[in-house]
């Protein structure tokens, strides 16, 4: 990545989502959001030696209301948030948290080891912990004799 000068804030940022693309592709895509769903989870996706990392904001979410799946190189994520129990409005100056269903998808690098994807739910975040497939022939430095 070449740091320039400008005069465009978002430019950099915009660099930096190109460049996050190339290095993940796939996860960085914005496809993820899936038309239909109510509201969408904000999430962030960190690839650490051996294993990557999702996490998504999903507060009011017991988890047995999520339901995560794995096809065919696809991550899926959906559920519903329950509206709570309508209360009288009077009082009420703004209502911003979202109800309803929600659905993230996320297609994976082909390294991820499916039968291995574990998930938990915490405090209203939702973490999956996808590891990395064990390679079985590693790359290797073969030296060329003169």
């Amino acid at each position: 990545m070449t740091l320039m000068k400008t005069t465009n804030p978002w430019s950099l940022l915009e660099e930096f989502n190109r460049e996050f693309a190339r290095m993940m592709p796939g996860f960085a895509d914005d496809d993820s959001r899936v038309v239909g769903s109510t509201w969408s989870p904000a999430v962030d996706i960190k690839e650490e030696d051996d294993r990557f990392v999702i996490r998504a904001d999903i507060p009011g979410v017991p988890p047995e209301d999520i339901d995560v799946s794995m096809e065919q190189g696809v991550l899926t994520i959906r559920g519903d948030r329950k509206h709570e129990v309508e209360e009288d409005r009077e009082g009420w100056h703004r209502v911003e948290r979202a109800y309803g269903t929600f659905m993230r998808r996320f297609a994976l690098p082909e390294n991820v080891d499916a039968d291995k994807i574990s998930a938990t739910s915490k405090d209203g975040v939702l973490e999956l912990v996808l590891p990395k497939a064990q390679q079985g022939d590693q790359p290797r430095k073969i030296k060329v004799q003169g």
